[in-house]
């Protein structure tokens, strides 16, 4: 039997990244965002696990590593610091509130679930590997050359998408902002583009305005993904400028794959 991993962690996409990895080797995540809500679901599902961040809303992950070994019932269960925190004496501070253990940010897709699972019992970690085993690569390989373009200022969300795209044998650019997605797209036209909606230089509506103005890139089918812009305002507006799908976060990773499977398909219909 895998682990119940409590995850507290405030950031929507270090949450997503964290809830995928875990679920692509078995492990079946519980989520909360705030330490209150973490210490009432610690004592109400006992999780084998808990990763808490340090940087919380309400009560610090400090805090809540303090509380959960101060209590009989939960001062067994490891807990387990995620943090961005990088000076001289936080991991020891982070040792001497009460966690067992410390992961930094950003965090690292290949090793992170190995981290969680070194604080568990043998029988509960998976004798999966990444990416072969993981929840994307479970879906049907396809023979393919197929170039996606994924735009997005948060570097955890490229690292999920690469995650989830290239063990099905997608060829992954990446870009924090437009105008280096629109230099990438120019000088290798990719397939397909995923963009977020927020960027440091404009947002995703000026850049779907910018890559249907260009003759070259006005065909690529464009896919938005956004936590932020999830209204059904924002979604005619991106859908009237071109985008052929505009998709709310969290989303399975099956689910996202099949919507920008089923984006090329349209793409190419439409050119016959």
């Amino acid at each position: 039997m895998l682990a119940r991993v409590l995850i507290i962690e405030d950031n929507l996409a270090n949450l997503e990244l964290m809830t995928y990895l875990l679920v692509a080797f078995g492990h079946v995540p519980l989520t909360t965002q705030n330490g209150e809500e973490g210490l009432a679901a610690a004592r109400r599902e006992t999780p084998d696990v808990i990763v808490c961040d340090i940087q919380l809303p309400g009560i610090d992950g400090y805090s809540v590593a303090r509380q959960i070994k101060a209590e009989a019932a939960l001062r067994a269960i490891p807990v387990v610091a995620v943090t961005a925190l990088a000076m001289v004496g936080d991991r020891e501070k982070a040792l001497a509130s009460g966690f067992d253990g410390y992961v930094s940010k950003p965090i690292d897709p290949e090793t992170f679930v190995a981290h969680v699972e070194s604080f568990l019992r043998p029988e509960q970690r998976s004798s999966r590997v990444m990416p072969e085993a993981s929840a994307a690569a479970a879906l049907p390989p396809k023979n393919r050359q197929v170039t996606v373009l994924a735009v997005d200022d948060q570097s955890v969300n490229l690292i999920l998408k690469r995650s989830i795209l290239e063990p099905l044998g997608f060829v992954v650019l990446t870009a924090d902002g437009m105008a280096e997605a629109l230099r990438l797209a120019r000088k290798t036209p990719p397939d397909l583009i995923i963009s977020d909606m927020n960027m440091a230089d404009g947002n995703g509506f000026d850049f779907i305005k910018a890559v249907k103005a260009d003759p070259r890139l006005k065909e690529i089918p464009f896919v938005f993904v956004t936590s932020t812009y999830c209204d059904e305002a924002s979604r005619a507006k991106g859908l009237a400028l071109g985008a052929q799908r505009f998709l709310f976060r969290p989303i399975e990773p099956e689910v996202l794959v099949a919507e920008l499977e089923a984006s090329l398909s349209e793409a190419k219909a439409r050119q016959l």
